[in-house]
Parts: structure tokens; C-alpha cells; sequence
């Protein structure tokens, strides 16, 4: 019989700074970002991965809403990585300030690049490190880290890193102020927003590239029929 382990010990103490009134700023602000997300989500099922104390969004019939614990994760399943979930099965994953502490992010970047399907988003909400808003979570257990940062540890989880798009969220310093942005002046605001979709490579391999070899017959020209190039098939490719 496993042991009874009361469910306040599960919560992950650095992440309950969001809880505050600092932390409920910067969520409220990328609330808008998450729902475009959820709107633009295709017919697959699609999955949140968020803080106890972040207001999640309602499953419905194909959502799967998960909260980050300190030995893994709680909600519609209890789990931890790897995730009992079918590979390639995820329209888009949504993960919510649930790797700001100071665990390694890349073990589950790898399993939400192995349950998203072809062509799916992964949204990832993260601290701004630049921002003056990191004053207001310093010594509380947090880590924060750069746009370089995320893309290289998404091209090790699998992901292209050149297609990450980035957006600002949040405050800059006052809880008062627009939500985003990405102009200049929004890189010093409080959340930071990395969108990428899954690609793959292509199925069907090009066709053979044809090459120019010198071949001892002839061209027809405006000088009458002389020796030259003529269009050869590659090697291992029969010619009709």
C-alpha cells in the first residue's frame, strides 16, 4: 500500500510566488496570449502544464490540464516524466511559468516534442531576465533565462530553432500598463513568451540531381552539328 503523502508537500515552494500579487500580475497579463493559443488550437487535444496557484483553462472534451508538483505532475492524471502519453498525439502544449524553477527544463522539452504531432505549437511562458520586474522575485527561488538560452535548449529537445517566435508580456516595473508587445521597449517587460511548432522532415526524398558530362556525341547548333555537353543521368538512375 503506498504511503499517504499530504498534498500540501507536493507544491513546489519557490513557485508559490505567482500566488502573490506580483506573480497574479504577470498571469493575468499573458492570459491573453494563452487564449489565441486555445483559439487557434486544430482538432487534436491539447495540454497545459501550469502552477498550482496559476488559474488554468477549461479541458472540455479535448483539453488536459496538468499542474506542476514537486515530484511531477497532478490534475486529470497523476504523473511523473515520462508522461503516460501517446507519442504524437497533442495538437498544441502549453507550459505556464512551469519551468522556472531550478530543475532541468530539458527532460520534459523532449516529452512534449515526443506527444506533439507534426505541425503542432508549443507554447512556453517563462521569466524575463532583463526586465526590472525580476526585483520582484529575487531570493525566491526562481530562475530566469534568456531568449538564447530557450532556443538552444529547444533545438537539444528536438525543435527548430529558427522558428521561435518571441513575444513580451507583462508589466515592466508598475502592475499598471499594456499587456505585450515586441518592439524595442517591451524586452524589459516582466514575462517573456517563446511560440514554436513541431517540424519534420519530408517524407518523399527529392528527385536525383542531374549533371553535365562531357559525352563524345553531338549538339545541334547555329553552327552545325558539333561535339559537346549533353544532359546524363546521375549515377543509379536508369535513363528511359
Amino acid at each position: 500500500m503506498p504511503a499517504i503523502v499530504p498534498h500540501r508537500q507536493l507544491d513546489a515552494p519557490p513557485l508559490d510566488w505567482f500566488a502573490g500579487r506580483h506573480g497574479r500580475a504577470l498571469l493575468s497579463a499573458e492570459q491573453g496570449a494563452l487564449d489565441r493559443v486555445l483559439a487557434g488550437c486544430p482538432a487534436l487535444p491539447w495540454a497545459w502544464l501550469g502552477l498550482a496557484s496559476a488559474p488554468s483553462p477549461e479541458p472540455g472534451r479535448r483539453g488536459l490540464v496538468l499542474k506542476r508538483r514537486r515530484e511531477g505532475f497532478d490534475g486529470a492524471l497523476r504523473c511523473a516524466l515520462p508522461m503516460p502519453l501517446a507519442s504524437e498525439s497533442f495538437g498544441a502544449l502549453m507550459l505556464q511559468h512551469a519551468l522556472d524553477d531550478r530543475r532541468d527544463p530539458l527532460p520534459l522539452l523532449e516529452e512534449c516534442h515526443r506527444v506533439l504531432a507534426p505541425g503542432g505549437t508549443l507554447w512556453l511562458a517563462t521569466l524575463n531576465p532583463w526586465s526590472p520586474w525580476r526585483a520582484r522575485w529575487m531570493r525566491s527561488g526562481l530562475r530566469a533565462r534568456g531568449t538564447g538560452s530557450w532556443q538552444a535548449i529547444l533545438r537539444r529537445a528536438g525543435f527548430v530553432a529558427g522558428s521561435v517566435n518571441v513575444q513580451w508580456v507583462g508589466p515592466r516595473w508598475s502592475l499598471a500598463g499594456d499587456p505585450a508587445g515586441v518592439g524595442p521597449l517591451d524586452r524589459v517587460r516582466g514575462g517573456l513568451v517563446l511560440t514554436v511548432d513541431k517540424r519534420t522532415h519530408a517524407a518523399v526524398p527529392p528527385d536525383p540531381v542531374r549533371r553535365l558530362r562531357w559525352s563524345p556525341g553531338v549538339v545541334q547548333g547555329a553552327a552545325g552539328r558539333q561535339p559537346g555537353y549533353r544532359q546524363t543521368p546521375s549515377a543509379g538512375r536508369k535513363s528511359g
